[in-house]
């Protein structure tokens, strides 16, 4: 749509300020196109109010609604992963590293003739177990296990 379309459009809808509309009625009168164009605009106006608008039967909604409920629900796609794939990936870096050890373990030569025990190893297990650090161990393990227990609950629950 041109601007000049635009402006006639809005003239008709009666949208435009005073400024404009009096210079758009300058340029109707001056310029027989723009006057023929509005003209135009104007019969077209005109047939369109006149037509009636189709509404919906009341029960359209209903209707609607209705044959939405009858459809299946979607659900989520889900994808199975082979776990022969996992347990094959899972096996090679096992075996990786089984091998790399025994390859260590095979070049290593072990001795322990530097090796002494300082002769007053003493350490003080009362200063690092308190009933503190015993609390806060049991209360960590005791929020894993729950943990445990509620994933292992829920997959019981899904089969």
């Amino acid at each position: 749509m041109n601007t000049i379309e635009q402006q006639l459009w809005d003239y008709i809808d009666g949208t435009l300020d005073e400024a404009a509309k009096k210079a758009l009625e300058a340029k109707i009168a001056a310029d027989p196109e723009i006057k023929v164009q509005y003209e135009a605009l104007l019969k077209l106006n005109s047939v369109l109010g006149t037509l009636d608008l189709d509404e919906p039967s009341m029960s359209f909604t209903r209707n609607v609604m209705e044959s939405i409920a009858l459809e299946p629900a979607p659900v989520a796609l889900k994808t199975k992963v082979n776990t022969r794939i996992i347990y094959a990936i899972g096996g090679f870096f096992v075996l990786s590293l089984l091998g790399i050890l025994g390859y260590l373990f095979y070049q290593t030569k072990a001795s322990f003739t530097g090796f002494t025990m300082p002769e007053k190893f003493n350490i003080n297990l009362d200063s690092y177990i308190t009933p503190t650090t015993l609390y806060v161990f049991l209360f960590v393990d005791l929020v894993i296990g729950l943990i445990f227990l509620d994933q292992f609950l829920r997959r019981k629950v899904h089969k």
